[in-house]
Formats: C-alpha cells, structure tokens, sequence
C-alpha cells in the first residue's frame, strides 16, 4: 500500500482523523479518570495506615508516661525518705556539739 505523502487530504480523511482523536481523547478521560481513582483509594490508605501508627505511637508514650510518673513517685518518696532521716542526723549532730563544746553549767 503506497501512500503519495504529499497528496491533499480530502474532507473525508479529516472526519476520521477528528473521529480517531476524539475516540483517543475519551481513551484518555478514562484512563486519567481510573488513575484519579487508583490515587484517592491509595491516599486513604496511607491516610489510615498513618493514623493507626498515629495511635500507636500515643499508646507507647501512654505506656511510657505511666512507667515514668511511677519511676518518679518513687523516687520522690525516697527523697522524702531521705532527707527526714537527714534532718535526724543533723539534730543529732547538732546535741553532740552542744554537749560537746558548751561547758558544763557551775
């Protein structure tokens, strides 16, 4: 089949050529439609998946927080602790030096 390239293109030729575009465009509307949809339903996925890393990530701190608030209760009662068991030392030592450096009374 020779085609004379340089032949005019009668207004039969041009009908089929507006008819092939205009069936590619609507190959195209549907295909760019199908890939908007594939998009949206990819994007709420990864729209869920970071909402339950989301959560999960809250529940460890939750988890966390609580461990380390009774870490810390625990350790301001033994400061606590400590620091009253300092305060009778330190009345003890303050009676020792009182008999120790006042002279007995004439």
């Amino acid at each position: 089949m020779d085609e004379d390239r340089n032949a005019p293109a009668t207004k039969g030729d041009l009908r089929d050529l507006q008819a092939s575009m205009q069936e590619m465009e609507g190959r195209m509307n549907e295909r760019h439609e199908m890939l908007r949809s594939e998009f949206d339903h990819a994007f709420d996925d990864l729209k869920e998946v970071m909402r339950d890393v989301q959560t999960e990530l809250l529940k460890a701190f939750y988890s966390y927080s609580q461990n380390n608030d009774t870490r810390v209760a625990a350790m301001e009662d033994d400061t606590a602790s400590l620091r009253k068991r300092l305060g009778l030392v330190e009345s003890r030592v303050t009676e020792l030096e009182r008999r120790l450096l006042m002279p007995p009374p004439e």
